[in-house]
C-alpha cells in the first residue's frame, strides 16, 4: 500500500511548480540554468548584545531539488537572477549571522528554500 502523506506531499509539490513559479535563472560561476521558483521570504531575528534585536528579511527561493542536480544542490554564493517589470534583479544565495544559506522546505526534501541577499537591479 502507498503512504498516503508521501503521495499527498508529492500531489502538492506538484500543484506549487504548476500554479505558483515563475522562471528564474539559477547560476554557479560560468553554469547556468533555467529553474521554476516559488518567490518566498524568511523574517531572521539576530541577536547584536545588550538587548539588541535585529530583523532581517530574506528573499527566498523555493526550487525543487531534481532542478538543482546539475549543481549538486545550492551553495552559498551562488546568484539567483529573476526577470520581472521590465528588471533584472540579482540575489546572492546567503543568509545572515551563521545561519545556513538554504534548508529543506518539506519532510520529504524534495524542495530547497534557499535564502539570498539582494545584490543589484537593472533595466532590461
Amino acid at each position: 500500500m502507498a503512504d498516503l502523506l508521501d503521495t499527498g506531499l508529492a500531489w502538492l509539490d506538484g500543484q506549487r511548480e504548476r500554479f505558483l513559479t515563475q522562471a528564474v535563472r539559477y547560476r554557479r560561476s560560468s553554469q547556468e540554468a533555467e529553474v521554476l521558483a516559488t518567490i518566498g521570504r524568511t523574517v531572521f531575528r539576530l541577536d547584536v548584545g545588550m538587548g539588541v534585536t535585529e530583523r532581517i528579511e530574506a528573499r527566498d527561493y523555493l526550487i525543487g531539488a531534481g532542478h538543482l542536480d546539475p549543481f549538486d544542490g545550492p551553495k552559498a554564493g551562488d546568484r539567483i537572477i529573476e526577470e520581472r517589470d521590465g528588471q533584472r534583479h540579482t540575489a546572492e544565495v546567503m543568509a545572515p549571522g551563521g545561519e545556513p544559506a538554504w534548508r529543506w522546505s518539506d519532510p520529504d526534501r524534495r524542495i530547497y528554500r534557499i535564502h539570498t541577499k539582494h545584490l543589484t537591479t537593472e533595466p532590461l
